[in-house]
């Protein structure tokens, strides 16, 4: 196996890895709640994670993925624990039942996930399909003291453990410091502390989600689900634990106090964690009016309008949102988000999808022309150096930025090579292929658009017609249309090079 080194939220520091089978890798990453689109953060989060299981099967591990699907426990104040269920508000909204909602933003969650191609995770348990399992690890919780039940809740006693063990030990915070900075909640008397956060919660008359429990109908909190359907598919102690690092403070802080109230250990071995996205350097948000769903990225994609489950974002042609010069294909948003490694922000702009696109053109554009390359009996490069570099990059905590470099490297090469500048062995020509298939197609997930075929012949004989009505302008001194048409192509991403011999077309 390839020494691979780990950012671990959990030390602060990079670690080699070294799962608990030598052969085998548990990884369990907090999915979404299905109350609404998935949103572009969701979408950075599982592209980082999928870029992490699609490497670790490269380098020959056997990977078993978990990724949750939340349906029930998401209170609207996820801090408080207080608030209704996210899914049946919706739902009480709508008119319908809460597994309609489910099933509706399941369908577009997974579609989004499909234009992005992020690969989907090997077990996908839903919350509620878990019931069971979550009602046993809340009681093996209380028969370990560190849970009570008043009226019907049940309530993770955090002083109590936090005598023992370190609650804050993934945020590096102190109890002092959270109880410090814990606001006065309503309903604050049905707990024994501030921090104490709902393992069951007592269904009111109007809640329409609800299971018969020791302590009444009721539900599940929202934090023990992940560490019950984690526990049952990846055992008590496992890998990797993934999210957005918005769930540290909270969410995985109460997932790892509950797991070692139940089981006496530590439930994760490393954490890993995304960062935010920003929007023109601000934080995304509602109020600001910047935030957008990912199909308003896309163009090109029509999704299942038709659909009986499709949701209203799906019902359109995806255009692109008010807030961009223009829409971008699916794989040019996957790549523009490889630019930037995982762990940090990611910033959303004009500018910066621009540069991105035309990065990807140019890359494609090698690839394509790697397989029109004619061999030689000498070689330039050290095209195995270059390979060897690809893999460092990615051992160095999953590092896609570096491992991009490496890759223009190398299309640079072919470049040159094209164009009888420089020359290549077949031996190093089938070395690059292999190169941009792994890296390229395999790591990163890009999938290849080759222009071949009838696609490549029609724009082939439309890029003619262009040049040549191009061609009549110039001949005619009509420049500002001569020059008009070269700058709305280079616009679209194409570029025009006058020679001796004519105009030649290219993509940026």
């Amino acid at each position: 196996m390839q020494a691979l080194y780990i950012h671990n939220t959990l030390t602060r520091k990079k670690e080699l890895f070294k799962p608990i089978n030598p052969e085998v890798v548990g990884m369990y990453v907090c999915g979404p709640t299905l109350y609404s689109d998935v949103h572009i953060g969701n979408c950075r989060t599982f592209t980082s994670f999928d870029i992490m299981y699609r490497y670790l099967q490269h380098i020959g591990y056997k990977v078993r993925y978990v990724r949750n699907i939340t349906d029930v426990g998401h209170l609207e104040d996820e801090v408080a624990g207080t608030g209704e269920d996210r899914i049946g508000k919706q739902a009480r909204l709508k008119k319908l039942e809460p597994m309609e909602i489910v099933q509706r933003y399941a369908f577009g969650f997974r579609e989004v996930m499909g234009l992005l191609n992020i690969l989907p995770p090997s077990i996908e348990p839903l919350a509620s399909g878990h019931i069971i399992e979550q009602i046993e690890m809340t009681q093996q919780i209380i028969a370990q003291g560190y849970a009570y039940v008043h009226e019907g809740n049940v309530y993770f006693d955090v002083e109590k453990f936090a005598q023992k063990h370190n609650y804050g030990i993934l945020s590096g915070r102190n109890l002092e410091d959270q109880l410090n900075n814990t606001r006065d909640l309503d309903g604050q008397e049905e707990k024994r502390g501030r921090l104490d956060f709902a393992l069951w919660k007592k269904a009111k008359p109007e809640h329409l989600m609800r299971w018969n429990s020791p302590w009444g109908e009721g539900f599940p909190g929202w934090h023990i689900e992940c560490s019950a359907m984690s526990q049952k598919y990846l055992g008590q102690t496992f890998d990797i634990h993934g999210g957005g690092m918005d769930l540290i403070p909270t969410h995985h802080t109460n997932e790892i106090a509950q797991s070692v109230g139940c089981c006496t250990h530590a439930p994760v071995n490393y954490w890993i964690h995304t960062n935010m996205l920003t929007l023109n350097g601000q934080k995304m948000s509602r109020s600001l009016g910047n935030v957008f769903l990912p199909v308003e990225l896309f163009t090109g994609m029509k999704l299942a309008a038709n659909s009986p489950s499709a949701t209203p974002s799906q019902a359109l042609l995806a255009e692109k949102h008010p807030l961009f010069d223009k829409a971008y294909n699916p794989m040019v948003v996957r790549f523009f988000m490889m630019q930037t490694h995982y762990a940090s922000t990611l910033d959303f702009s004009n500018d910066a999808l621009q540069a991105s696109e035309k990065g990807f053109n140019r890359l494609m554009e090698s690839y394509n022309t790697l397989y029109k390359i004619t061999p030689e009996k000498t070689s330039s490069f050290d095209i195995k150096k270059i390979q060897e570099d690809c893999y460092a990059a990615m051992n160095d905590d999953f590092n896609t930025p570096v491992l991009i470099s490496h890759l223009f490297e190398c299309a640079r090469i072919i470049n040159l090579v094209n164009d009888k500048k420089e020359t290549l062995t077949e031996p190093d020509i089938d070395l690059l292929k292999k190169i941009y298939q792994n890296f390229i197609e395999g790591i990163m997930g890009i999938t290849r658009e080759e222009q071949s075929g009838k696609s490549a012949e029609a724009l082939n004989g439309v890029m003619n017609l262009v040049l040549n009505l191009r061609k009549k302008a110039k001949d005619n001194k009509d420049y500002a249309t001569s020059d008009e048409i070269r700058n709305k192509l280079q616009d679209a991403g194409i570029q025009i090079k006058d020679g001796k011999e004519g105009a030649a077309w290219a993509m940026l």
